[in-house]
């Protein structure tokens, strides 16, 4: 990713709104996601680079520090504060005819460390605590995970719990910032940020996902597959279905981290037309209309504003 323009890889401009970026990342991981694209290294390579774009140009705080600082502004202690300092700093050296009468009220030592990690702590026995960032999709997150991070050139293993949220902290004591003089570490301070998945929406405990389904299957039932973070399990359509009837499969959400249990997954049918030119499409729509009667199926919709 570091040689990659973020808003490239989403084919975005840069004055993209929130809602095209979502909808430009949501198409880009449905072609490219490995469920779709098994055994396609290529398509991996890009689900990825997709899901780092949008997780970065998706948080406002994140998409600033890119467009002022590019990729270094995301990495581990940068600190944009100090940055601008030196910035100003050195452009002001290189306008000054002589470089040491150039004053400046910043720490230079202080300003380099602060640029690139946490700054190390003066006279104090422990170290100090040290904040990053750790991204994973929505399942990882659901059914809980283990990832690999490197922190200062360390390679960590880091848990994920089932069920954690996006914004959960994770805490490895001893990860930190050195002490001075053989004191204790600090703690590494992980805050999950949990990419969206491009099939399921999570709703505190709950899932859900939007299964197409024909007309037929709507009309005369059917038992069908759907998927859940555990496996594909089979579900009843019950005959006489309306596309967008909403149906719950118990148990099959978000494990609770407090209390136990699951939450549920909720599927919503959505009718799918046959994709055919066949002229008989046309007729047995036409033989379907009058089993409408009288009936105004937009009737709900009269006097909203």
């Amino acid at each position: 990713m570091e040689e990659k323009d973020l808003y490239g890889v989403l084919g975005v401009s840069r004055d993209v709104s929130k809602e095209e970026l979502r909808k430009a990342y949501r198409k880009l991981a449905r072609e490219t996601h490995p469920d779709v694209n098994p055994n396609d290294p290529r398509a991996e390579e890009r689900f990825k680079d997709a899901s780092f774009a949008w997780d970065v140009l998706s948080d406002p705080e994140k998409r600033k520090l890119y467009d002022e600082f590019g990729l270094r502004g995301l990495s581990e202690g940068f600190d944009p504060q100090q940055a601008r300092a030196y910035r100003q700093w050195s452009e002001g050296a290189r306008r000054s005819p002589d470089f040491e009468s150039y004053t400046s009220d910043v720490d230079l030592e202080d300003l380099l460390g602060g640029l690139f990690g946490a700054r190390r702590p003066r006279g104090q026995r422990r170290g100090f605590d040290v904040e990053g960032e750790v991204s994973v999709d929505l399942l990882d997150a659901v059914r809980g995970s283990e990832v690999r991070v490197e922190v200062a050139g360390r390679a960590l293993s880091v848990r994920i719990p089932p069920g954690s949220d996006d914004g959960s902290r994770i805490r490895l004591r001893g990860q930190g910032e050195p002490g001075p003089g053989g004191g204790s570490p600090g703690d590494l301070y992980l805050t999950l940020r949990v990419r969206p998945h491009p099939l399921f929406r999570r709703e505190g405990a709950d899932l859900h996902l939007e299964v197409p389904v024909t007309l037929p299957e709507l009309v005369l039932g059917a038992s069908i597959e759907v998927p859940t973070p555990d496996g594909g399990v089979q579900m009843k359509v019950p005959p006489r279905s309306q596309s967008g009837r909403r149906l719950r499969l118990r148990g099959k959400g978000v494990p609770r981290r407090r209390g136990g249990g699951r939450g549920d997954l909720y599927v919503t049918l959505v009718a799918q037309l046959p994709a055919s030119d066949d002229p008989r499409l046309e007729r047995l729509a036409k033989e379907m209309e009058p089993l409408y009667g009288a009936a105004d199926v937009r009737a709900r919709l009269k006097g909203a504003p």
